[in-house]
């Protein structure tokens, strides 16, 4: 039951042990399958094994743009349709759709922006004409619910690094290192581990900005997050290391926009960088916990003007 045009290219659904603290499918999990549904995809195009160990040629992504519109809980059966939107000499725009498969209601959005690569060394090249005519018949629009509505799709201010992380104040939630379970075929970091670690941080963000006022977080709520924005800038390979730097760049009554850098140490460069609009949530009721004008006035004092991905 669905009411959204485009190839299947996934179907499944939520386990258990997908779903985090806040009762619902981790956002890691979402983009896991939505780069699941680009494998299918990409074969719907004609690049079949575009992501086995012998391909010669891949998809590498640089930017997702997600919606996140209804929760996915534990058992929910889900699949993804998906298509194209925009083809041009190296590159192309996806749109792929996470539905539940029982209401047909939209899970999740997302607009993906992948580059026709080698696959070992990642350098561009263009699409064949076979392949280019498969992605035309395969066009979509994007429907009103999957839209961007308050991230757009602008390219990045291109500040990110760990000087002006520290120049900033940005609060640092998370450092590590890639493993070999975190690496694709080609031993690059898969997408998911970049969400997935941001992620794992928020609890440190969070006491970081309850901390300047001494406010414990509230008994029986929690976040989630509305709309997401990652650009991907290199690629880190097993034993590469990270740090998480994230700040606070925009509050109101009803939502918080944070911005993520993933930053190399040793170099002080971008991994990646991301920008998300979050809401505080009643995990009894699942419904939305404005901000008081006083939170609002706490939070705006945190605010880091001018702070993009």
């Amino acid at each position: 039951m669905s009411n959204f045009e485009g190839l299947e290219v996934w179907r499944g659904g939520v386990n258990t042990w997908e779903c985090d603290e806040m009762g619902h499918m981790n956002v890691r999990f979402y983009v896991a399958r939505a780069m699941e549904g680009l494998v299918g995809l990409a074969s719907g195009i004609g690049l079949n094994g575009a992501f086995g160990e012998r391909a010669n040629a891949t998809l590498l992504i640089k930017d997702h743009h997600i919606r996140f519109l209804r929760e996915a809980r534990g058992r929910a059966p889900l699949h993804m349709v998906a298509g194209v939107l925009a083809v041009d000499e190296c590159e192309a725009r996806f749109l792929q759709l996470l539905i539940h498969s029982t209401t047909g209601e939209l899970a999740a959005a997302f607009q993906t922006l992948v580059v026709h690569a080698t696959a070992l060394d990642g350098r561009p090249f263009p699409w064949t004409a076979s392949t280019r005519r498969r992605a035309e018949a395969l066009m979509l629009t994007v429907p009103e619910p999957a839209k961007p509505r308050s991230l757009d799709l602008a390219p990045g201010a291109g500040t990110a690094g760990l000087v002006d992380a520290e120049a900033l104040g940005m609060i640092r939630i998370g450092s590590g290192a890639v493993g070999a379970a975190d690496c694709d075929v080609f031993g690059r970091m898969r997408p998911e581990v970049f969400i997935g670690r941001v992620s794992d941080g928020i609890p440190a963000l969070g006491a970081a900005l309850r901390a300047g006022a001494g406010e414990p977080q509230r008994t029986g709520t929690g976040g989630a997050v509305l709309e997401y924005r990652v650009a991907y800038q290199a690629w880190p390979r097993a034993g590469d290391r990270f740090e998480i730097r994230s700040g606070l760049a925009g509050v109101n009554e009803k939502t918080q926009r944070f911005v993520h850098w993933m930053l190399n140490p040793e170099t002080g460069r971008p991994w990646g960088t991301a920008e998300a609009v979050a809401i505080s949530l009643d995990l009894e009721a699942r419904k939305v916990i404005s901000n008081s004008p006083e939170d609002q006035a706490r939070l705006q004092a945190r605010v880091i003007p001018g702070l993009s991905l």
